[in-house]
């Protein structure tokens, strides 16, 4: 029974995702917003919802774990296996500036994170700060906006199937935001309830449950609209908003947790020393990837996706301390990350030499 309503709360979140996204980006174009804004925050924020739901949810209700598991199980999921995935449907050429500004924003956003929880708190004040920090990436994407080509924007405007009506539909709008908005409430009641039944019956902490299932669960909205853009070959579309969500849950969903949480946000020794760690390392993976070639090809996704299995599995192994443990992580510390850190640091400076003949010439 506990099962059902998991996975019915998981379809109430998706469901409400849907109606959220679908409303709020029809508002936002009758207002005459460009298709490239509401791309990259009304369906970028609005795939995120689920998470912000989830996580305010979460923490209201006591479960602090489940909340931080959420917020940083799916930014690494978001790269890892839907960035992974998205490249594996098709190679990846992302071309459009604002995105690849967004990715050296992203890791500073991930490392300024990682100090606040330094503390093992993330207090209100700090939530305000980071919250305070989202209103201001808004604004620098609506200036970015106007300096867009209008390649981009029919782009965007063809994917999202965005169509300026200034006649009406205000009130069929509206109720798909209010239908969306409680679905999300309800849905994240019974996925966060069910989910903790679910780790207590298994011996399984909250953290590691909110980084894995529920992580994975609220993500998925994201990898419905990457892998379909992928498909379609809007590739700026499918990259921009796994980054545009990234940023949307450490700015937005951490900062409202922390915000609403009685006493701040405390952090686990745990997350400090490895999963915030982790984030980061996953964030700053991007970089070379996109600045060489701008290019993300079927290997390297496949590398990705090998990456969030490597991952998941560590979680299992530390949570049930099998023997195998030490074993992943000497593999993983010593052979593999090393080793496509260095692939990716020869990639990164034959981009360069490339370039630099390229401007000589």
């Amino acid at each position: 029974m506990t099962f059902l309503i998991f996975c019915a709360g998981l379809v109430l979140l998706i469901a409400g995702a849907e109606l959220l996204v679908k409303g709020a980006s029809r508002m936002a174009a009758s207002l005459g917003i460009s298709p490239l804004v509401i791309g990259l925050t009304v369906v970028a924020f609005g795939t995120s919802s689920p998470e912000l739901a989830v996580s305010v949810k979460a923490v209201l209700a006591g479960q602090n774990g489940v909340s931080l598991g959420n917020i940083i199980g799916s930014n690494i999921f978001n790269v890892l296996f839907i960035l992974g995935l998205s490249a594996l449907v098709t190679p990846l050429v992302v071309s459009q500036q604002l995105v690849r500004l967004d990715v050296p924003l992203m890791i500073l956003v991930s490392v300024i994170v990682w100090i606040m929880a330094a503390d093992q708190m993330v207090g209100r004040g700090e939530g305000l700060a980071l919250l305070l920090g989202l209103a201001a990436y808004l604004f620098i994407l609506i200036r970015q906006s106007r300096r867009e080509s209008g390649t981009i924007n029919d782009e965007y405007a063809g994917e999202f199937g965005l169509v300026e009506d200034r006649t009406g539909h205000w009130f069929v709008n509206t109720g798909l935001v209010a239908g969306g908005l409680i679905l999300l409430v309800l849905g994240s009641r019974w996925l966060v309830s069910s989910a903790v039944a679910i780790a207590q019956s298994l011996g399984v902490s909250d953290l590691v449950i909110g980084l894995t299932i529920i992580a994975a669960g609220t993500s998925l909205p994201e990898v419905v609209t990457s892998v379909v853009a992928s498909l379609r070959g809007e590739r700026d579309i499918a990259v921009g908003n796994i980054v545009g969500s990234n940023l949307f849950n450490l700015l937005g969903v951490l900062g409202l947790a922390s915000l609403v949480a009685p006493a701040g946000l405390q952090i686990p020794a745990a997350v400090i020393n490895f999963d915030l760690p982790v984030m980061i390392v996953v964030a700053f993976a991007c970089l070379p990837i996109f600045f060489t070639g701008n290019r993300i090809s079927r290997m390297e996704g496949a590398l990705l996706l090998a990456y969030y299995v490597a991952y998941t599995l560590y979680l299992i192994l530390a949570s049930a301390h099998h023997d195998a443990l030490p074993w992943l992580s000497g593999i993983l510390l010593y052979f593999a990350i090393p080793l496509t850190i260095f692939t990716l640091l020869i990639i990164a400076v034959q981009e360069m030499v490339h370039h630099n003949k390229s401007r000589q010439e």
